[in-house]
């Protein structure tokens, strides 16, 4: 039962995962989200972070679409993914305006779900690596978003077979959440992806 749901999930999205080029032809995309991932305790990124903001930043360059939405857990004062996303992309030319800033990111279905209901996006582009676009994508199709995703796999990681392994049950646990479609941790303040991310700041 979990390779069928793991293969439905894969087959759903497949054709969804474009590249740089081609997501750059797309018209009226409302932000680029990037998932977060592991910052280190002296908050210098991880490596797939990192290709994941560099990959975003390349989409971005290319016109694809006018804001970005930094996503992840910002669950503790000591800990903040998306602070150091953001200022990643400010250091890298991108004007703060344009950053949003998920704090309450805590998962992958829970950043698809807060990208529509509390930053009003509703045509996207997903940027993580290729591994979990799959489940991403799968996601926002099943949450009313028009998603696609650009894979940010510009090297290779250790422990990814681990995480391939993982990402099985992942796919499985967030189909069972589509059909049951629970509210995330957080919701709040809706914060329209249109306007300024400097709004998100903090």
């Amino acid at each position: 039962m979990l390779l069928i749901v793991n293969g439905y999930v894969k087959s759903v999205a497949k054709d969804r995962i474009l590249t740089t080029e081609n997501v750059a032809e797309l018209e009226d995309v409302d932000c680029i989200i990037v998932l977060g991932c592991q910052v280190r305790d002296d908050g210098s990124l991880s490596h797939m972070l990192r290709d994941r903001l560099m990959r975003s930043l390349e989409v971005y360059n290319a016109g694809a679409a006018p804001k970005l939405l930094m996503s992840g857990d910002h669950g503790r004062k000591d800990y903040d993914e998306v602070g150091a996303m953001k200022q990643y992309a400010i250091d890298n030319g991108v004007p703060s305006e344009n950053v949003f800033m998920d704090h309450a990111g805590f998962s992958t279905y829970e950043t698809v779900y807060r990208a529509k209901k509390i930053f009003e996006a509703d045509k996207v582009i997903i940027i993580t690596q290729e591994y979990h676009l799959y489940r991403a994508l799968y996601i926002a199709e099943k949450l009313g978003i028009e998603a696609y995703g650009v894979s940010a796999d510009l090297n290779r990681y250790a422990g990814q077979s681990m995480r391939d392994f993982r990402e099985i049950l992942a796919r499985c646990k967030d189909f069972a959440k589509c059909v049951f479609k629970p509210k995330p941790t957080y919701l709040g303040d809706v914060i329209p992806v249109g306007g300024n991310g400097d709004l998100t700041n903090g």
